[in-house]
């Protein structure tokens, strides 16, 4: 790798591997936010007990069936390939002229929705039956249950999963490229292409990409130890105090 060529290809063309940054950001993390609701909602509704009997739980069924069928398929086919099947299928069949970014959007809102869905499935299940049967014995319905009981636990439980799948979208934007959209692989390769220094290029391009995702990654564990609390408490009669650094400094001079 000739330094020369790294120094250049960055100071000439900058501005392009910062639009491709921008716009890979721009879609991973609108289409984590989206996919992450989208997952959330499904994981609910594919864990509401059914009926015994009754045209509820026939409806129910239906819909867990095809919510069901959706997560399959969408984690069972690459999203190079959906994004090829939803941008060209859907101009040959409904003659669409989708934009590229709504586009891309779309596209991994959706195959996000389908990991998320058996995350938050799975967060659910690993709430203690316990709490379900507590919440019921005091009139609570199944709704809110999830939203007063259930949710809040879930959502810091499935907090690390969800910032691997926004990490994961980073990197997997790139694929986007074989629909045109201008995201970083997109502007690397077109770069690359100009001077052809694929090396230099993608190197500069391998930076970007991993700032992104340490910076996210760093972010996503501050969220975590808020979310945990503080991890020292006195309990002083029937309240619980939580122990400060200095409350710690002094018991230590103490003893």
């Amino acid at each position: 790798m000739s330094l020369d060529w790294l120094i250049s290809i960055v100071t000439q063309y900058w501005p392009m591997f910062i639009r491709g940054a921008g716009m890979t950001l721009l879609i991973s993390i609108t289409g984590t936010i989206l996919g992450s609701i989208l997952g959330l909602l499904i994981g609910v509704i594919r864990t509401i007990p059914l009926p015994e009997t009754g045209p509820k739980r026939v409806i129910l069924k239906i819909i867990t069936g095809i919510l069901s069928f959706y997560v399959e398929f969408f984690r069972g086919t690459p999203m190079i390939v959906q994004a090829m099947v939803i941008y060209f299928g859907s101009a040959i069949a409904f003659d669409m002229d989708m934009n590229r970014t709504v586009a891309a959007i779309f596209i991994v809102s959706i195959n996000t929705g389908a990991y998320m869905a058996e995350i938050v499935r799975g967060g659910i299940i690993s709430i203690d039956d316990g709490q379900f049967e507590a919440a019921q014995a005091i009139g609570m319905d199944h709704l809110q249950t999830m939203t007063n009981v259930v949710i809040p636990q879930v959502i810091r439980n499935i907090l690390p999963a969800t910032g691997n799948e926004f990490v994961i979208n980073i990197k997997d934007t790139s694929v986007l490229n074989v629909i045109g959209v201008t995201e970083l692989f997109f502007q690397t390769k077109s770069i690359a292409g100009n001077n052809f220094r694929y090396f230099e290029s993608f190197f500069v391009a391998s930076i970007l990409y991993f700032i992104m995702t340490f910076t996210v990654t760093r972010i996503l564990r501050y969220f975590e130890r808020k979310l945990d609390g503080p991890k020292n408490y006195n309990i002083i009669g029937n309240q619980m105090q939580v122990e400060t650094p200095e409350m710690a400094k002094s018991k230590t001079r103490k003893q």
